[in-house]
């Protein structure tokens, strides 16, 4: 068989990209070669790979801001990378473009307890905040199942959750600032170490772009101090129905703990033959409920929710009795994904969020779905603010599988927005749920969140291919509806 000639043009401009490059990043900054590029195709949707004409490690803001305004220049797309553990293909990198990759970037630059806060580069993980300043009795609030891996900057683009979002607030609500580099190679500072900087909330509008209105070379966090004391519960049901109607009743009797998580019966058994945490494998929903703060407070609160509990017919209740135990119980929660991936050759997670009165309602339609797709899933998810994240068992080497993993994985958003939820919870859309934004919002909620990127990346250079399902040039959204001029996207390379 005759392989294909190759594109020489192309080979030449990789080429040249590559050499001015090394000149802004000496040294072994500059990947070129195909199997370095290898480890950067994917990002934890690892359905879909691409290869990037090159991969940029820098080490400075310098250089940073050299490699992008060089970009920006010679129209060379970018694709900021963390740790490369997006769930939505947010870091999936361009064959015509590079990928600016952030991981050297890993030193805690200040701890102020003064100011409550600690001052970090991107590329620090997500629990390292916590073990640097936990001997002092402090530790950073959100914590993503991922927190051992994940990235700080990568926390900011998506907006990460965790466990103990439901009292202690997403990524932005315990961020203070941030230092981004645009497209253009400026350097902007937004916020600092106060609560409410002067002027737009910038800040906000930054934490969950999704890295496509700049890229964060330094940010600025919030430090809680270690509550007195922190108590988790195991309430174990007889159905997800009243698993869920339970969710409910806590946060209807005014009691908001720390963390409110719900599992079902395949992700409980996956769970419990993963970590062994003491899982009731024969309920068929799991709560995990903590409660933290003075002793005496958290006495009562669980007396009060686990008569809440039994109300609802609870078949376990389990309270904590030590710091060891409360960690196992949370050991289980937080090993889901992996646990449930060695029962299926591969599972699709998604996330999505909605109501908690719709809790029952919805978790029933999975399962409805589950039977008609022919697909098992496990539901895991932040029951307290709704956010889902059911995981899809499939096999990707049965032929249609994977689609039909998509398919239902689609059916299943489309079910949230329709209860009144939203696409993502904590993941972002990046390119997985990029054809879904037309469910939730009509032409004109895009052109104007598209104005939104155009104001810091004129050139749509920055991640473009993410979030938009049309991208229209900057200059044609000044009407609503344009057509002529929106860039079609390819189909997605698959692996």
């Amino acid at each position: 068989m005759r392989m294909p000639a190759p594109d020489l043009a192309l080979m030449a401009r990789k080429a040249g990209i590559v050499r001015a490059l090394k000149r802004l990043v000496p040294g072994e900054g500059v990947i070129g070669e195909p199997a370095g590029l290898v480890p950067f195709q994917s990002d934890g949707l690892s359905a879909y790979r691409q290869t990037p004409l090159a991969v940029v490690l820098p080490e400075t803001v310098a250089q940073v801001s050299a490699v992008l305004a060089w970009c920006q220049a010679n129209g060379v797309k970018v694709v900021p990378r963390g740790a490369g553990t997006s769930l939505s293909g947010g870091a999936l990198p361009l064959e015509d473009g590079i990928v600016l990759g952030m991981a050297k970037f890993n030193r805690i630059l200040e701890v102020d307890y003064a100011n409550r806060c600690a001052v970090v580069q991107p590329g620090v993980t997500n629990l390292a905040i916590t073990g640097a300043v936990e001997a002092d009795g402090f530790y950073y609030a959100p914590d993503p199942s991922s927190q051992v891996a994940c990235t700080i900057g990568g926390n900011v683009a998506e907006n990460s959750g965790g466990v103990h979002c439901l009292k202690y607030g997403l990524t932005t609500n315990n961020l203070l600032g941030c230092e981004i580099v645009l497209m253009s190679g400026e350097v902007v500072r937004l916020g600092g170490k106060g609560f409410d900087a002067a002027g737009y909330d910038l800040l906000g509008v930054v934490t969950g772009s999704e890295g496509l209105l700049g890229v964060v070379t330094e940010v600025t966090v919030r430090l809680l101090t270690k509550p007195q004391t922190a108590r988790a519960m195991l309430l174990g049901f007889a159905s997800v129905e009243a698993a869920g109607a339970t969710v409910g009743d806590i946060i209807a009797a005014g009691v908001i703990p720390a963390g409110l998580e719900m599992m079902d019966r395949p992700a409980i058994v996956a769970a419990e033959a993963f970590v062994g945490a003491g899982y009731p494998t024969e309920a068929e929903a799991l709560l995990i409920v903590e409660l933290d703060g003075p002793e005496a407070e958290c006495v009562e609160l669980s007396a009060h929710v686990a008569g809440l509990a039994e109300a609802r017919g609870a078949t376990t209740i389990r309270t904590s009795e030590s710091d060891a135990e409360r960690l196992a119980f949370w050991a289980g929660r937080k090993a889901a994904f992996p646990a449930v991936g060695r029962i299926s050759p591969d599972y699709y997670c998604m996330d999505g969020t909605i109501p908690r009165r719709q809790l029952p309602h919805v978790l029933t339609k999975i399962t409805e779905m589950g039977l008609e797709y022919g697909l098992g899933v496990a539901n895991v998810f932040h029951a307290g603010d709704g956010n889902l994240h059911p995981l899809i068992l499939y096999d990707a080497d049965q032929p249609g599988q994977l689609e039909a993993a998509e398919a239902f994985g689609a059916d299943i958003l489309r079910l949230c927005v329709a209860v009144g939820g939203v696409l993502t919870g904590e993941h972002g859309v990046g390119v997985e749920k990029r054809d879904l934004m037309g469910e939730m919002f009509n032409d004109t909620d895009l052109a104007c969140q598209q104005r939104v990127k155009c104001a810091f990346d004129p050139d749509l250079l920055l991640n473009p291919g993410k979030v938009f399902p049309r991208l229209h040039r900057c200059a044609e959204l000044g009407r609503v509806h344009v057509h002529r001029g929106a860039v079609a996207f390819p189909e997605l390379p698959r692996f």
